[in-house]
């Protein structure tokens, strides 16, 4: 298998994450349709009981060593870990990186595509009568954001604040915590590839930015992407390995036996040559 190439990868991984980005900007959807989908995902967990947010935020905001920790991991794991594993997967285990990546890169894609069908308000920027408390407003003396997510303070019209459905903070998380899992070799690498998706899980439904289902889907975009992961690996193959078709002489002209194409020197054929010579 040939070794993937240090600079091509940098670039696609670039222009994917470009992709993602912007699109997850223009796919912002209304405000009303956000909280109207917002709300209809908690009375969906409060009618079964699994409304795990509520405890968790009330938790988060009253004892801060739980909620100032919890908003820096927010804030920055996300962003560190996932590219960290990408160059750990590169550099140490090279033969499974190319399908690491595509799964990666697949489920992204598709969590693009539920922000934009499903626009989805979190918990935090509902109304507080619904008992939700933005734990990053809420200690954002300690850190660089504000009250618009994990942006720094003055950028927030830089992140589309009602990407809540699927959560990929999660989803990210549970792709990272798989590969520490299966390619680790010591026991303490393993040991946090568990740890991870499952502490990120509690820290965004703690801090209010996500629900308990937005981190389902969140695993479930990456079960998506995991399935088709193969048959995307499969077709760029196919693609890299089709033979291309050999050049026509005379741009496709066939000429009779003893007839030159116009241009071509004529060849002095040395058999006949050679008989005349001995019979002369």
């Amino acid at each position: 298998m040939r070794k993937p190439r240090r600079w091509a990868e940098l670039t696609l991984i670039a222009v994917v994450y470009a992709a993602y980005s912007g699109g997850r900007l223009l796919a912002r959807g209304d405000e009303a349709s956000a909280v109207a989908h917002g709300l209809a995902v908690l009375r969906f967990e409060e009618g079964l009981g699994i409304d795990a947010e509520h405890p968790l935020n009330r938790w988060f905001t009253d004892v801060p060593a739980l909620g100032v920790p919890a908003d820096f991991a927010y804030a920055s794991l996300h962003y560190l870990v996932t590219p960290a594993v990408l160059v750990w997967l590169f550099r140490r285990r090279p033969a499974h990186y190319r399908a690491a990546r595509t799964w990666l890169m697949l489920s992204t894609l598709l969590g693009l595509a539920g922000f934009t069908l499903l626009p989805t308000c979190p918990p935090r920027l509902l109304d507080a009568a619904h008992g939700f408390t933005d734990t990053m407003a809420h200690f954002s003396a300690y850190g660089w954001w504000g009250d618009e997510a994990s942006a720094p303070r003055g950028l927030g019209g830089l992140t589309n604040q009602y990407a809540a459905m699927p959560s990929l903070h999660v989803g990210w998380a549970l792709w990272c915590g798989t590969m520490l899992w299966r390619h680790g070799r010591a026991p303490l690498t393993k040991a946090l590839g568990v740890a991870y998706p499952l502490v990120t899980a509690l820290v965004v439904m703690g801090t209010a930015n996500h629900y308990l289902l937005d981190a389902v889907a969140g695993a479930a975009v990456m079960g998506a992407g995991l399935l088709l992961a193969p048959h995307a690996l499969r077709l760029a193959d196919r693609i890299r390995t089709t033979p291309e078709a050999p050049p026509v002489v005379g741009g496709g002209w066939e000429t009779s036996a003893g007839e030159r194409i116009p241009g071509q020197r004529s060849v002095p054929n040395t058999a006949d040559d050679t008989s005349s010579a001995t019979t002369g």
